[in-house]
């Protein structure tokens, strides 16, 4: 009688996983992983929401220690732009035309058209530039190294 009870037990623990063999199957999926363009774009696009919010410390976080910074008047360090920040504020800003070229697994190069309206000193300003920024994971974290503004030139109509 054991025998029996046993094989029965058996063929109905088989015949289970046979039903739940053949089901499909839900599997727990997370987020897939943001492309490297996608993190990249993030990270800048969180460098100018610190700018629009004032947040200083925020944005310096952001910079490496070793980063140059390149605009129409030479270059500058990460003090000195920190610096120069402090009494800037975009009130807005769009970014288009983003190009993007990786430049290996932890590091990529993106460059765009900035329309910016902000305050710097104590006056408003409004101007469209050409940017670049080259980011780099450090360790756990997102760093800018490198970013360059040249103003956009406006083509007259023909």
């Amino acid at each position: 009688m054991k025998i029996v009870a046993g094989l029965f037990l058996c063929g109905a623990l088989l015949a289970v996983f046979a039903l739940v063999a053949g089901q499909p199957r839900v599997l727990a999926t997370r987020p897939a992983e943001a492309t490297l363009q996608e993190q990249i774009v993030a990270k800048e696009r969180q460098e100018l929401d610190a700018l629009k919010t004032g947040d200083k410390q925020a944005f310096a976080d952001l910079l490496a220690d070793d980063a140059v910074f390149l605009d129409p008047r030479g270059t500058g360090t990460k003090a000195e732009v920190v610096a120069h920040v402090s009494d800037f504020r975009l009130l807005e800003y769009l970014m288009e035309d983003i190009k993007f070229v990786p430049l290996s697994e932890r590091s990529g190069l993106i460059a765009y058209k900035l329309t910016e309206k902000g305050s710097a000193h104590g006056r408003e300003f409004s101007a469209k530039v050409y940017a670049s920024a080259i980011w780099a994971r450090r360790g756990e974290k997102w760093l800018c190294i490198f970013s360059q503004e040249t103003p956009a030139r406006e083509v007259p109509a023909q």
